[in-house]
């Protein structure tokens, strides 16, 4: 049975920093395209970021890119992302998701089969 399991989430004031991690768990994802989602309350679905089977592509939404960092360590299982410069507009539950179907890189959610329970993140002025 896959599991996701997401960590880090919390409350940071705005300008800050966070880093979330997301540990699957139930068969191996090295070589599946992982990502982050976020949805605020009364908004839909948002792609933060996706990354390769490889880690080295890597692709971003355009309201964090340049803040948000996603990694992935293929030997845990885990996917993270590094959240910098933290803005009030961040605040959202984050979901990380992994591809049973792509290797490469996807900004759809429909790409993505499995699913975290997701992680609050709140940033306060």
């Amino acid at each position: 049975q896959v599991q996701l399991v997401e960590s880090g989430g919390g409350l940071v004031q705005a300008g800050g920093s966070l880093r979330l991690s997301c540990a699957a768990s139930g068969r191996s994802f090295s070589r599946n395209a992982m990502g982050w989602f976020r949805q605020a309350p009364g908004k839909e679905r948002e792609f933060v970021a996706t990354i390769d089977w490889t880690g080295g592509g890597r692709m971003y939404g355009d309201s964090v890119s340049g803040r948000f960092i996603i990694s992935r360590d293929n030997g845990k299982n885990t996917v993270y992302l590094q959240m910098n410069s933290l803005e009030l507009s961040d605040t959202a539950v984050y979901y990380c998701a992994v591809s049973a179907i792509f290797s490469g890189v996807r900004d759809t959610g429909s790409s993505y089969q499995y699913w975290g329970q997701g992680t609050q993140v709140t940033v306060s002025s």
